[in-house]
């Protein structure tokens, strides 16, 4: 099993032992400066109510999710949180929910990983306490495990930064940086954490959490014991992505593919909107993300013809002409298939999904196999008839399952 540390590094205050007398007495009614925040810092945590785990199991009764209500033991303590994460060469404050179950039981850890959203209004950290995301969050906690939900970099305390929308370092770090926030606020709580951890998401989230998983394996210490990962329908291979809506006459949600143009662009500071799509498009694509339109607002804004979205020139030869280079090399470096998990990875896709291809996922499973993985610990579970929609209830049924038997 693998092990990550917070690195964090505490400095002493400064003290003048020699100095100009009169520099002393100018100084001498002012506190020591702060010492300075660092990647992890927890910088503060507000209170926003809690969930009984009697509503909880109400809550699910009446979801019609296949969960065993009695796996819901613990009443919920809800905090909203500012951390501090890195983008770039910056240190920087980002956001997200901690959920803490009432227990004196050492319990574990579960980050989980939000898909697609474009409007600041949907971050974790803005929904209300009695909202149905905030309910399912809880009802993790409630079975026993501390909850994460990071918002990610470009919403909530971030939004002033344009989400990294399937760039991978800023991705894992949102993530990464928040379990060690989440660590200290347990310990500040009295929730005793036993180290174990896991990692679950789906669409975005799915490719959030493979990202972390990896980052995880890629810089093992002592600070948590990664248990498992449940990554659901994510586009982890993306060059194979691009290949997929090349090969399109026709995509419903357009706004995926803007999302990525418009991420690497601000990203990288490199021009990507004109060489890739066509006019209008390039240049309506960044009034179009601005935090307060939805997807289907975005969508009707652009066009659902692929030939009509994309530059004849990059539809041809994005694979042969040098000028698209820079692009092939950020699809590649951002795919998760160049490694080899060891901890154990539950892969979950609906097979009959057309907003990320099942295939994306076989490619990301065999690749990870011809790399090392073992299939003990590599398992990709589809999901029959399922669609990007529809999959999402028999995947969170079945982690929960398996979250229940490997957390004994």
């Amino acid at each position: 099993m693998t092990v990550i540390g917070s690195n964090r590094k505490w400095y002493s205050r400064s003290i003048l032992v020699w100095t100009l007398s009169i520099f002393i007495i100018s100084c001498s009614d002012k506190d020591d400066p702060a010492p300075p925040h660092v990647k992890g810092d927890l910088v503060e945590a507000n209170y926003a109510g809690d969930n009984l785990a009697t509503n909880l199991k109400i809550f699910i009764q009446f979801s019609g999710r296949d969960i065993d209500t009695d796996l819901f033991l613990y009443d919920v303590d809800i905090y909203r949180v500012v951390y501090k994460t890195s983008y770039k060469v910056d240190v920087i404050g980002a956001s997200g929910l901690i959920l803490l179950p009432r227990t004196p039981t050492p319990v574990p850890m579960i980050s989980y990983q939000h898909g697609t959203i474009v409007e600041y209004a949907e971050a974790p950290s803005r929904q209300p306490v009695s909202s149905e995301q905030m309910v399912s969050y809880a009802a993790l906690a409630s079975m026993g495990f501390i909850t994460v939900v990071p918002d990610y970099i470009g919403f909530g305390e971030s939004q002033h930064i344009f989400h990294p929308y399937y760039v991978e370092e800023p991705t894992a770090n949102a993530v990464l940086d928040m379990l060690m926030a989440a660590r200290v606020l347990a310990e500040t709580k009295q929730v005793s954490f036993n180290k174990k951890l896991f990692l679950a998401g789906y669409s975005q989230g799915g490719y959030a959490t493979l990202a972390a998983h990896k980052a995880i394996e890629d810089n093992p210490s002592q600070d948590f014991e990664l248990i498992a990962s449940f990554p659901g329908a994510g586009g982890y291979d993306i060059k194979a992505m691009q290949e997929y809506f090349f090969g399109l006459q026709t995509y419903p949600d357009p706004y995926y593919l803007a999302y990525v143009g418009m991420s690497y662009q601000t990203y990288y500071e490199e021009e990507v909107l004109t060489p890739f799509f066509k006019a209008p498009y390039a240049s309506k694509i960044p009034l179009l993300f601005n935090g307060t339109k939805s997807p289907a607002e975005i969508d009707g804004q652009l066009t659902l013809d692929v030939k009509d979205l994309v530059t004849d020139e990059i539809l041809m030869d994005i694979d042969t002409d040098s000028k698209f280079q820079f692009l092939r090399e950020k699809f590649q470096e951002n795919s998760l298939v160049d490694w080899v998990p060891v901890a154990p990875v539950f892969m979950y896709h609906g097979d009959a999904d057309i907003t990320v291809p099942v295939q994306n996922s076989q490619t990301t499973y065999d690749r990870l196999i011809t790399n090392g993985a073992s299939p003990e610990n590599l398992q990709l579970i589809a999901l029959p008839g399922k669609d990007h929609n529809t999959a999402i209830s028999p995947y969170i049924e079945d982690v929960v399952k398996k979250l229940d038997s490997l957390n004994p």
